[in-house]
């Protein structure tokens, strides 16, 4: 599937940011310009407000972000926001919004208000501009302090994000895109790996063609044959000699979806493939040389699989030589104007008038359990029964305007091992406000770990915020 894919993430308090840290990252405040209904095309914005004063928010002929002194003052080309909509400043180690007298008003999180205390993820409405404050965001000292899409515009679609963790992983994948490094994509199903695997071949510069395989698909008693070929009268039914997918993806990138699902006979096979760079049709003789680049994807955890003897070693070894995790959509809300706007630009017509503020402000409440797969589902056929008109709530499915996902997974009783661990993770999770980066560093584990457990434990990072 191809949907698009790129993003932002949480963040920490002036009073607790403690300085550099070893990664050369600071918990930083930030606040992000998500969507503006009325353009949805403009893509988002990022200001660091680790060392701002005040920020400014008001209507302009133009969106721009200018400091003059301590003073940030951000312009949005939104008609329905006032020249001088709102103010937000730092007080005590939090950060205070006022609306400075506005025609329209401002909301935080669906609710009209004249002066907030913001937390981290607070949706922040003015006129039909959408907001997201980030109280804490690991900021490296590198990280320009204004990030504005609509100037700066990714042209490979996947690689666009506001989230500097994932940012910085992106990076080091253009790295090793031109080399022939394997890439390993891991993430939740809908996430848009394929989107990653298509960006990492359209950067490596191969000549070749960019296969896709969907391992989990394939009848186990043809594997070896759709990939590594057949002669004619191999088996029953080989009525013509058959290339194979690896020979097709010559020169190219071969990427193998759902790599976790190959039975352990082919995992075999593939891996003298890797090993040789040579296939072997079934029913032939003689090996053939190919030049193949490897990129594979599971939302399956390997390191399990490993362990629990489901997955070769040395198959592992051969795929993972550059790893990536692509974060689930509900990790990343901030950046969800980034995702609307690709796919705008990609299902709707070029006059297509964009958003209702109700339709946006509803986008951004729903948790999108099925990721990027289930938003592009949602905009398709948004885009159908809107028309011409703007995208309202109406047009929405049923689930994202009652915000509630349809059939929630029952959990089954938890041991008392499990229940320790949850009760652990939980107290972390309130310790760091849902911050997943902060609660990985303080159980001195893997981000990706905490993420299993979160899904695992059905534990809301949201509610701990």
């Amino acid at each position: 599937m191809r949907s698009m894919v790129d993003t932002l993430g949480a963040t920490l308090s002036l009073a607790e940011d403690a300085g550099p840290r070893p990664d050369a990252t600071r918990l930083r405040p930030a606040l992000v310009l998500a969507l503006e209904c009325q353009r949805p095309r403009a893509l988002s914005a990022r200001y660091d407000l680790g060392d701002v004063a005040a920020v400014v928010l008001g209507r302009g002929s133009e969106r721009k972000a200018d400091r003059n002194g301590a003073e940030l003052f951000v312009r949005v080309p939104d008609r329905w926001m006032s020249s001088k909509h709102a103010r937000l400043e730092p007080s005590f180690g939090r950060w205070v919004l006022t609306d400075t007298d506005s025609k329209n008003g401002t909301f935080v999180n669906g609710q009209p208000t004249k002066r907030a205390v913001l937390a981290d993820g607070d949706l922040i409405e003015f006129g039909h501009t959408l907001f997201v404050f980030c109280e804490r965001l690991p900021l490296a000292d590198q990280d320009p302090p204004i990030i504005d899409l609509e100037r700066s515009r990714e042209p490979i679609a996947g690689l666009a994000t506001l989230i500097p963790e994932y940012g910085r992983d992106l990076a080091r994948m253009r790295q090793v895109a031109g080399s022939a490094v394997s890439i390993l994509v891991e993430g939740d199903s809908g996430t848009g790996k394929e989107v990653l695997a298509r960006a990492a071949h359209a950067l490596s510069g191969r000549s070749g063609e960019f296969v896709a395989v969907n391992c989990g698909a394939l009848p186990d008693n043809l594997i070896e044959s759709e990939l590594f070929g057949h002669k004619k009268g191999a088996f029953s039914g080989a009525h013509a000699d058959h290339t194979g997918l690896v020979r097709a993806a010559d020169k190219g990138t071969l990427f193998l979806d759902e790599i976790g699902d190959l039975p352990a006979a082919s995992q075999a096979t593939l891996l003298r493939v890797l090993q040789e760079r040579e296939v072997t049709p079934v029913g032939g003789t003689r090996p053939v040389a190919v030049d193949v680049r490897i990129i594979a994807a599971t939302h399956r955890d390997l390191d399990e699989m490993i362990a629990e003897g489901l997955f070769r070693h040395d198959l592992f070894a051969r795929l993972a030589g550059f790893r990536i995790a692509v974060p689930a959509l509900a990790e990343r809300r901030p950046d969800l104007g980034i995702l609307i706007g690709s796919l705008y630009e990609r299902h709707f017509p070029a006059d297509a008038v964009g958003l209702d503020l109700d339709a946006a402000r509803l986008l951004f409440r729903y948790p999108w359990p099925l990721n990027i797969r289930e938003l592009e589902q949602a905009l398709t056929t948004a885009s159908v029964l809107a028309g011409a008109t703007p995208v309202l709530a109406s047009h929405l499915p049923d689930a994202v305007r009652s915000g509630r996902p349809p059939g929630a997974a029952r959990t089954a009783p938890l041991t008392p091992a499990d229940e320790a661990l949850r009760d652990s993770l939980c107290a972390a999770m309130r310790d760091h406000r849902g911050n997943i980066s902060a609660v990985a560093r303080a159980l001195n584990k893997d981000r990706k770990q905490i993420q299993r457990w979160v899904k695992r434990f059905a534990v809301d990072p949201e509610k701990f915020k």
